[in-house]
């Protein structure tokens, strides 16, 4: 056997080895469907939404017990959360309505005009955003996961720049520190580091290592 052939033999079991290697890896885990109290309903014609049609993990975060419960997204104002959802609006969500919500193929997200009036309080926009809406609006649920969802509302309020008194998703505490969106502002959230504590720090500690694998 000559030594072209020897090594094309070699390769060939290496490379099967490292396939099988990669194909025996565990598929994670599916967490099971969270419970809910809130009556969750799509846009577009009322029926009734399923979780489990959501993505199999970041299901049972305490954000989302917590918004199963109250219809109120937790991470409003946890810059830990705001980073991330920051960077996943801009990859998911900003084609269409701009990326500080201004508004392009999408309506704008940072005013108080909303197309769909539900979208003022937080089960409405996750309604919305998980299940589609008119027009180019569809689903999320296969892209992002329930946790995320909350992370992409809480970046959404966050771009909000008009009265305060149209802003009903926030507390009336959390209506006196309101201050209205600003390209600075944008900024310092984008240079906040994966440990700024809060309650989204394990989940950006945890992607930050997946990247740097």
């Amino acid at each position: 056997m000559n030594v072209k052939k020897m090594v094309a033999i070699y390769s060939g079991v290496a490379i099967g080895i490292a396939t099988a290697a990669y194909s025996a890896e565990p598929e994670p885990k599916p967490e099971p469907v969270p419970q809910t109290t809130l009556d969750l309903r799509t846009t577009v014609d009322g029926s009734s939404i399923n979780l489990a049609d959501s993505l199999p993990t970041g299901r049972n975060t305490p954000g989302v017990k917590s918004f199963l419960q109250t219809g109120l997204d937790p991470y409003i104002d946890d810059d830990s959360c705001l980073r991330l959802g920051q960077s996943l609006f801009l990859t998911s969500c900003s084609g269409c309505h701009g990326e500080v919500g201004e508004g392009k193929i999408g309506p704008g997200l940072n005013d108080d005009y909303w197309t769909y009036p539900k979208n003022e309080y937080d089960q409405g926009i996750f309604e919305t955003m998980f299940a589609g809406a008119r027009a180019m609006m569809g689903p999320h649920n296969e892209e992002l996961t329930l946790d995320q969802f909350l992370q992409v509302i809480a970046w959404v309020r966050h771009l909000y720049k008009d009265p305060v008194k149209f802003a009903y998703w926030l507390s009336p505490q959390q209506k006196k520190n309101y201050k209205p969106y600003t390209e600075a502002e944008g900024k310092r959230i984008a240079a906040l580091p994966a440990s700024t504590p809060g309650q989204c720090q394990a989940s950006a500690l945890e992607q930050q290592k997946e990247q740097s694998q």
